[in-house]
């Protein structure tokens, strides 16, 4: 009776041990595979009414699901690393200046960039082509500089395919394989796919539609770098108390040292007006689609701990790890309430109740 109990003490450190070095191995990898996760779950509705319409065929459905993904998902991309190098490009501008209102009459007065909203279809596509070029300029620049982002793309498009035809058979296994008990996993994996949701459907859309606000109201008054400083004011909106106020709030402030008053009342009195309501209006609709069940401030601080700790993946992973610690915290709590049933550890029946 005593005799398996060192064998199954030495399987379990092995078994600790491999599952560590598993960890290790897959550890540079975790931002594509991550997010290939997630996009398998934001993509699952579609694969499964693609797999209706082809009879069953879940592989074709599955490639046909990623590549209206990729169609949809890719200019948004482009257009997002085009504001991320004209960001820099106004951080590098504004560290160059010897003051604050130097600061702001020069991003003010930049005759880089365009002043109105664009007045026909010409004018919108080349709009999307400038910026779409800045973007896939910066991403043949990381790909010709490192293999690792080609390895990247691969790894986040094959592991989402992975996981839309093999996904549920993976889940299965650990489930089986597993030491909690069932609902343990079940309530990780639920707060897993919340913080997919939640950051890229629910905070994402959120902050786009107050992005695409602030952008038209500044190109509409006159306001240059409108397509980078729009963008900006919409990730701002994650910052609790201030918001998009610490945006257009300095804009407007410049277009007062700029000899624009009248602009400048009237993007404070839009600023509040309609930007500001954007996020009572649609937050509530987004987050029916992907609600995160984390208060805002603590969000905040779990992206910005999470760039600290992990650089610019780390504005996932904070909030991720955050996310999980709550419900593991929550479980823990649980588990140590005698109507809960105990232990969150699955546990040999007693020998009657295997009788």
């Amino acid at each position: 009776m005593t005799e398996p109990t060192p064998r199954l003490t030495a399987l379990a450190w092995l078994t600790l041990g491999l599952v560590v070095a598993s960890m290790f191995v897959f550890l540079p990898l975790w931002p594509p595979l991550l997010l290939a996760v997630w996009t398998a779950a934001l993509t699952k509705p579609m694969l499964l009414r693609f797999q209706r319409g082809l009879r069953g065929r879940q592989r074709a459905a599955a490639v046909l699901s990623l590549l209206l993904f990729i169609v949809v998902a890719l200019p948004v991309s482009l257009l997002v690393v085009g504001v991320v190098a004209g960001a820099k490009e106004l951080v590098a501008m504004v560290q160059a200046s010897s003051s604050a209102r130097s600061a702001l009459e020069g991003i003010l007065s930049s005759p880089d960039s365009p002043n109105a909203l664009p007045s026909s279809l010409a004018d919108v596509t080349n709009l999307v082509k400038r910026s779409g070029m800045e973007g896939f300029d910066l991403l043949s620049t990381i790909a010709g500089a490192a293999a690792a982002a080609l390895i990247g793309l691969f790894l986040y498009f094959g592991g989402a395919y992975a996981m839309l035809v093999d996904g549920e058979g993976l889940w299965k296994w650990m489930q089986r394989n597993s030491p909690f008990r069932p609902n343990v996993g079940e309530r990780l994996s639920a707060a897993f796919h919340e913080t997919g949701r939640g950051l890229l459907v629910g905070v994402g859309l959120t902050t786009l539609a107050q992005g695409l606000a602030a952008t038209i109201i500044y190109a509409s008054l006159g306001v240059p770098r409108a397509w980078v400083l729009g963008p900006i004011t919409g990730v701002a909106s994650v910052i609790p108390f201030v918001g998009t106020a610490l945006i257009w709030g300095p804009i407007a402030l410049g277009l007062f040292l700029t000899g624009r008053p009248g602009r400048g009342v009237i993007l404070v009195a839009l600023g509040v007006v309609v930007i500001g309501s954007v996020d009572n209006l649609l937050r509530p609709l987004f987050s029916r689609w992907g609600a995160l069940q984390m208060p805002m401030f603590l969000v905040f601080v779990s992206v910005f701990g999470g760039l600290a700790a992990f650089g610019t993946w780390g504005a996932l992973l904070g909030p991720l790890v955050v996310r999980l610690t709550m419900e593991a915290v929550e479980l823990f709590r649980e588990s140590l309430e005698p109507a809960t049933g105990g232990s969150i550890v699955a546990t040999e029946p007693p020998a009657e109740v295997k009788k």
